[in-house]
């Protein structure tokens, strides 16, 4: 089992950042797929029609968003914990993401910062 960590710039505020991350509808906006997810402690999320599922374990508004992650039939729990820092006008976003298997690294850290992170970086600084 392996752990991505990774802090990202994120040129906008930090309720809209977590408006990225949380929001089904600002999800597909960036995306470009259908997403669901309720913030309620324990209730199930899915994105990119369903590639990536698990449950939300806690969050605290514009701040904090922990997740549980499913892998198949993956007896340790896969946990993603995102961190929002305001920064100026901007905002720093920590993820870490727990007991990754070994053979899904690669492309869950690309995942992370390409096409999750780096997609929400390009849906607020479309012209860089």
């Amino acid at each position: 089992m392996k752990t991505f960590k990774k802090t990202f710039q994120i040129n906008a505020e930090a309720e809209d950042v977590y408006a990225a991350l949380t929001n089904p509808v600002t999800i597909e906006l960036w995306s470009g797929y259908p997403a669901i997810m309720e913030m309620v402690i324990g209730s199930e999320f899915s994105m990119w029609n369903g590639d990536i599922t698990g449950r939300i374990l806690e969050f605290t508004e514009n701040k904090k968003i922990i997740q549980e992650w499913y892998f198949g039939e993956q007896d340790e729990v896969s946990q993603v914990s995102i961190y929002l820092i305001r920064d100026f006008g901007s905002t720093q976003v920590t993820v870490e993401h727990t007991n990754i298997p070994d053979n899904d690294f690669e492309n869950i850290a690309e995942g992370w910062r390409e096409y999750i992170m780096g997609a929400i970086q390009r849906f607020f600084n479309p012209n860089f």
